[in-house]
């Protein structure tokens, strides 16, 4: 009888598996409705996309930053300080009337000290067209007659007031052509330096060049106060915490009690997390 009782206990397993649940405890396994995640809250979802939105756009204002002090750096030799000489020069704003005296194709760089056009404004050049005019500071108007009288002879004639540029708004072989070429006219617009005497240019715009140097100060130095500052105020603790400390001191009526709350925020924190 005793074997048989034995026998029993060792054919059902799952009564003495029962016998070792806690209580309350079921053998069953969990329905997947109970492994299901928690779904984050609005809150946390808000939160989320903000600090993914901080990230992106520190990123974007650190290398418009970087960016803008580069542009500044590479503005300043070709558009703030010719613009810096051609204000300094003191152009007429009423053009002039030019002909031509001279006009040789050089080469070598000793020939070339100087250029009436040079398409590269760093580069030196072996060949170059060098053009000087003759100069009658009476306005120049269509129709006008070739003066018998020069005022000035012999002066530099330059495309612009910095005698250089890039293609394709200078085209030193076109500039050649068209003022010292076989189909050239006689007489033509040219502007004057009145503190240059010897300098005289083709093309000049007081609007232009004021425009340029404005865009090319305002617009690099804009884009990087911007982003430092968007930056120091998202990032720097010690701001935030001059922000926060302004804004909790205007809550409070004396000095004293502005100047105790900055003391309670200078000392360290007791708390232990």
């Amino acid at each position: 009888m005793s074997t048989l009782s034995r026998s029993r206990a060792s054919l059902s397993p799952a009564a003495s598996e029962r016998s070792t649940l806690p209580m309350g405890a079921s053998g069953e396994p969990e329905s997947p409705d109970d492994l299901k995640p928690l779904e984050p809250t609005r809150e946390e979802l808000l939160a989320h996309f903000f600090e993914r939105f901080k990230f992106y756009t520190s990123l974007c204002l650190g290398t418009s930053a970087i960016l803008a002090v580069f542009a500044f750096l590479f503005l300043i030799p070709f558009v703030v300080e010719p613009a810096i000489q051609t204000i300094l020069a003191e152009f007429v704003p009423e053009a002039g009337i030019c002909s031509v005296s001279e006009h040789v194709h050089a080469e070598t760089l000793t020939n070339c000290t100087w250029a009436s056009c040079r398409e590269g404004c760093t580069t030196a050049h072996t060949k170059c067209h060098k053009i000087r005019v003759s100069l009658a500071r009476t306005p120049f108007t269509d129709g006008a007659k070739v003066p018998t009288e020069w005022d000035e002879t012999d002066l530099k004639f330059l495309i612009n007031p910095e005698g250089c540029g890039y293609p394709p708004r200078v085209n030193c072989s076109e500039f050649a052509r068209d003022y010292a070429g076989p189909k050239a006219p006689k007489i033509f617009p040219c502007y004057y330096s009145l503190t240059r005497p010897d300098l005289v240019v083709a093309r000049y715009s007081w609007d232009s060049t004021i425009r340029g140097l404005v865009l090319a100060l305002v617009l690099p130095t804009t884009v990087f106060i911007f982003s430092l500052s968007v930056l120091a105020y998202w990032h720097c603790h010690c701001c935030d915490r001059a922000c926060n400390r302004r804004v909790h001191a205007e809550s409070f009526a004396s000095k004293e009690d502005s100047k105790l709350l900055c003391d309670l925020d200078d000392e360290p924190s007791d708390d232990v997390f």
